[in-house]
C-alpha cells in the first residue's frame, strides 16, 4: 500500500503512554473475562462494559514506552484515517450532508471510553458515546501472526471497518438497529448486528474503492490482503478455532463468507448504495 506520502491526520489521540483505572476485583475481573470471551467469539464487548461502569477504579501501572515500530505504525494509522477523512468527507458533501470526523485513540493495555473499560484483548472497537475508535497497536501482531492476515492493506481493511461503523452512526443506521434489537428474539437481534457488520465491511470497500480512483494507494496484492483478513475474522472460523464446531444462531459479524462478499461489493463498484445489508433479498 503506497501511504508514505499520505496527508497525517490531526485526529488521533495518542494514549499509550498513559495510566488507566482497571476495576477492582469483585465484579470487575469477571466482567473483563466475560468481555474477552464475548469478543473472542464475535459479540459486542460493550454489554459487559456496560454492567461493569459501577465498579470501582484503581490505578494500573504506566504503560512501557514506544517502540520505533509502534511509531511508525502510528504515522501509519494516521495516514489511513486522514485518507477515511478525505473519502467520506467528499460523499457525504456530494449528498447534501456534513461529514463529522472521528477521533482515533491509541491506548496500550487497556483504556476507558464513553462507552466504558476495556482491554486491549476486545481489539479494535467504535464508540458511538464520544465517536472515537480505539485500538492497541498489538493487534496488528494478533492480525498477522493468531489469524494469519499479514499486510498494510489488511491493517488499512480494520481501521476502514471501524470508521464504517462511525459512518453509520451518523447516518442512524446504528440507532435505528438498536431499537430494533430491543423488540425481537436474540436471535434475530444477532442477524441484526451480522448484517451492521456486514455494511461496515461494505463502506471499508468503498473507501478502498474511492481511495484508489482519487490517490491510487494500492499496490499489487493488497486487495488480497484485505479479503483475507475479511476472511479470517469471520464469525465461524473464529468460532472453529476456539470451540471446534460453529453455532451460525450465535453469529454477530457474519461468516468469512459473507464479510469477503461484502468488503468486495464496496470495493467494486465504489457506491455506498449497493451496502444495503438490510434489504431482505440480501444474503
Amino acid at each position: 500500500m503506497r501511504w508514505e506520502l499520505g496527508r497525517r491526520s490531526d485526529n488521533v489521540e495518542d494514549r499509550r503512554s498513559a495510566r488507566v483505572s482497571a476495576p477492582v476485583v469483585g465484579g470487575g475481573i469477571g466482567a473483563v473475562i466475560l468481555s474477552l470471551i464475548v469478543a473472542f467469539l464475535g459479540g459486542d464487548p460493550s454489554v459487559i462494559w456496560q454492567q461493569d461502569g459501577a465498579q470501582g477504579d484503581r490505578p494500573t501501572a504506566q504503560s512501557p514506552r514506544t517502540t520505533q515500530s509502534q511509531d511508525q505504525m502510528a504515522d501509519f494509522v494516521s495516514v489511513v484515517l486522514a485518507d477515511t477523512e478525505d473519502t467520506w468527507r467528499t460523499l457525504f458533501r456530494q449528498n447534501g450532508n456534513t461529514y463529522v470526523e472521528p477521533k482515533l485513540v491509541l491506548y496500550s493495555g487497556a483504556v476507558k471510553s464513553a462507552c466504558g473499560f476495556a482491554r486491549s484483548a476486545v481489539g479494535p472497537f467504535y464508540c458511538p458515546l464520544d465517536q472515537k475508535v480505539y485500538i492497541d497497536l498489538s493487534f496488528y501482531r494478533d492480525l498477522k501472526n493468531r489469524y494469519q492476515a499479514p499486510g498494510d492493506f489488511a491493517q488499512a481493511y480494520v481501521i476502514a471497518h471501524e470508521v464504517g461503523h462511525h459512518v453509520q452512526n451518523l447516518l442512524g443506521i446504528s440507532d435505528k438497529v438498536r431499537a430494533l434489537q430491543s423488540k425481537v428474539d436474540r436471535v434475530e437481534a444477532n442477524q441484526l448486528s451480522v448484517r451492521l457488520e456486514l455494511q461496515a465491511d461494505c463502506f471499508a470497500g468503498v473507501w478502498a474503492n474511492r481511495a484508489q480512483k482519487s490517490r491510487q494507494i494500492l499496490e499489487q496484492g493488497d486487495i488480497e490482503e484485505a479479503l483475507n483478513a475479511a476472511s479470517s475474522i469471520g464469525d465461524d472460523r473464529l468460532q472453529q478455532q476456539s470451540k471446534g464446531y460453529v453455532v451460525p444462531e450465535s453469529f454477530t459479524h457474519g461468516s468469512s463468507a459473507q464479510r469477503v462478499q461484502w468488503f468486495k461489493r464496496g470495493i467494486q463498484t465504489g457506491d455506498i448504495k449497493q451496502c444495503n445489508t438490510f434489504a431482505k433479498t440480501n444474503p
